[in-house]
């Protein structure tokens, strides 16, 4: 008997059902109990004696099969009305997942109804790779129809369904330790497309408080009043001149390097070209920077810049004459002082002869070189930048509606700890460090605990700076330059104390993000000295031919790595324990960071 026919049958008086349930595929199981029409047939009530056992046994079996039938068809329902919801849950839960597995071209016209995210590809994946997915997080009501796109705003007037689209992205878990890599890693960041980046730029500049004008200190004839710190450059403060800096006022005049010269880079000591001059002068909405002194670095390239960023942000670079003699001969430079996006800037007359001090000028300082610029990102010579600048400001400035960003150290974050680390790396002679620790412990440095919160770290990687030019960001930045000019050239050592210093006194803070995302939109390589001092690739040709390979290399006249020049006085290092710690693969300077 099949199952259909059993379906025809009652359960104990033997009476047919409607047609419309016959088959359980046709909607009868639904309505199984109100479908249900029985008949009690007098007839077929009298049953004679014999026949009786029978007929019960019978319908105690027939029953029991068709209880059986029902339950199980019951099961087999939920089960499938379970399996869909739990395909469509996992089909919803797997868009985060779809966002770092669907591949796009970066910057292709983006919808604006989407958010894109940085990741990187897999182990021993060289590339950078942007993904954009759809937003399912906003903008998609509760029978899942997509909202159309927001308004495309020119500038200041942002747009979006409800909350900003990035609000609900959280980092993946860690992985786990078996499948941990060593050395910091970069994480993935949520970025606005470039469309809506620009149109969440502010309208009108942040509010500087207490601090409205901001004027520097000119003085020809600097003279030095006091044994220590302080340089021509810089005019030598003087420690009462230093303690009232950090007194804010409405209108204030510090020293702020460029003391000389009726304009910065003009006979000040970090020269520049006059026609440079102009411009530098001129007014950028944006610009990002960066320099490489004493031929240290290779240049990068930035990637992934939309074709709006290339129109409208100028990328500078600033090189010295020895840098500039260098690129030249290896005709990586020609008239057009551009090399790919940078505008190459050359500096004659160096303040320092330490290359690492002379780089803090532009990077501490750009707001006098620029002195009408609104915004400005900073990366060190030795990155390259892989992330449009717009998304950059979106997301660590106008995002976090901060007018200083940069990201804390991604393992220390005690200066006290900082500066043990500078002296066993022989980044700089110990008695200078020393002398400045306790000088700051003088002034009440304290080691970092949890009492500084909402303060999460005391010790910046410096080597990007994202900011807007404001009079109270160009005073911490000129403050942060003097000492840095006072005592040594490590200027993660000051930053708390003079971060610290301000904040006392005025309603001021700095974004301090993780350095994981930082390593998101920079890649780091290698200064230019390590690359020289690296052994060569093993031959892959027999003994001979690498010997016949060494003779052709010493008759093409290569020569070896250039010789660095020698460092004096406060700005020496120790020489052999510097090249030792990069031969043993020093993390902090010495690791490509560029292998995800």
């Amino acid at each position: 008997m099949t199952g259909g026919s059993l379906g025809l049958r009652s359960g104990s008086y033997g009476s047919l059902q409607l047609h419309s349930f016959n088959g359980f595929g046709g909607g009868g199981l639904v309505q199984g109990k109100s479908s249900v029409i029985v008949r009690k047939s007098p007839g077929k009530m009298l049953v004679s004696g014999k026949d009786r056992p029978l007929s019960f046994v019978r319908c105690r079996y027939l029953g029991c099969r068709k209880v059986s039938m029902l339950l199980l068809v019951i099961l087999a329902v939920l089960v499938f009305v379970l399996g869909s919801f739990t395909v469509n849950k996992e089909s919803n839960r797997s868009n985060l997942g779809q966002q770092m597995e669907s591949l796009v071209p970066f910057g292709n016209g983006v919808a604006r109804d989407h958010v894109v995210y940085r990741s990187h590809g897999a182990k021993g994946d060289q590339d950078n790779r942007n993904f954009s997915v759809e937003n399912s997080f906003r903008g998609r009501d509760e029978k899942g129809a997509q909202h159309p796109p927001p308004p495309f705003v020119s500038r200041g007037a942002a747009v979006f369904p409800s909350e900003h689209p990035c609000k609900n992205f959280a980092l993946p878990p860690p992985p786990p330790p078996a499948l941990r890599r060593r050395g910091p890693r970069p994480c993935p960041v949520c970025y606005l497309p470039v469309e809506q980046a620009i149109a969440s730029m502010p309208s009108s500049p942040s509010t500087s408080p207490v601090l409205q004008n901001l004027a520097y200190v000119h003085d020809e004839n600097p003279i030095k009043m006091e044994p220590h710190g302080g340089s021509d450059f810089g005019g030598y403060p003087s420690l009462q001149q230093r303690n009232d800096s950090f007194v804010i006022k409405e209108s204030m005049r510090v020293h702020c390097g460029f003391v000389k010269g009726s304009r910065p880079g003009h006979q000040t000591g970090f020269d520049i070209d006059e026609a440079v001059l102009t411009e530098l002068e001129q007014f950028y909405d944006i610009i990002v920077a960066s320099a490489i002194f004493g031929n240290y670095d290779i240049i990068q390239q930035p990637k992934n810049i939309s074709e709006v960023a290339r129109k409208n942000i100028p990328f500078f670079m600033f090189i010295d004459e020895e840098t500039e003699a260098y690129m030249r001969n290896s005709s990586a430079l020609d008239s057009s002082m551009r090399v790919g996006l940078w505008r190459i800037i050359v500096v004659h007359n160096v303040p320092y002869s330490d290359a690492r001090r002379n780089g803090k000028v532009p990077k501490l300082l750009l707001h006098r070189l620029f002195p009408n610029v609104h915004y400005s990102i900073w990366i060190d010579g030795k990155l390259q930048l892989v992330v449009d600048p717009y998304q950059i400001l979106e997301r660590f400035l106008w995002r976090q509606n901060a007018n200083f960003a940069i990201s804390r150290h991604y393992r220390r974050f005690d200066v006290f700890v900082e500066a043990e680390a500078n002296k066993a790396a022989g980044k700089y002679d110990n008695a200078s460090i020393d002398y400045q620790i306790e000088f700051y412990k003088k002034e009440g440095l304290t080691p970092y605990s949890e009492a500084k919160l909402p303060i999460t770290s005391d010790v910046p990687e410096g080597c990007v700076i994202i900011r807007e030019h404001i009079p109270i960001t160009n005073l911490f930045t000129c403050l942060w330059f003097n000492e840095v000019d006072r005592f040594t050239s490590r200027d993660q050592l000051s930053f708390s104390i003079v971060r610290d210093k301000i904040m006392a006194k005025v309603d001021w803070s700095i974004n301090m993000f993780m350095d994981c995302e930082r390593r998101n939109f920079v890649i780091q390589a290698y200064h230019r000295d390590l690359l020289e001092q690296m052994a060569p690739p093993p031959p892959v040709a027999a003994g001979t031919q690498h010997s016949q390979a060494l003779s052709n290399i010493h008759a093409a006249g290569k020569t070896p790595g250039r010789r660095t020049p020698p460092r004096h006085g406060r700005d020496r290092r120790s020489g052999s324990r510097r090249h030792r710690k990069a031969a043993a693969g020093n993390r902090e300077n010495t690791a490509i960071l560029n292998v995800f």
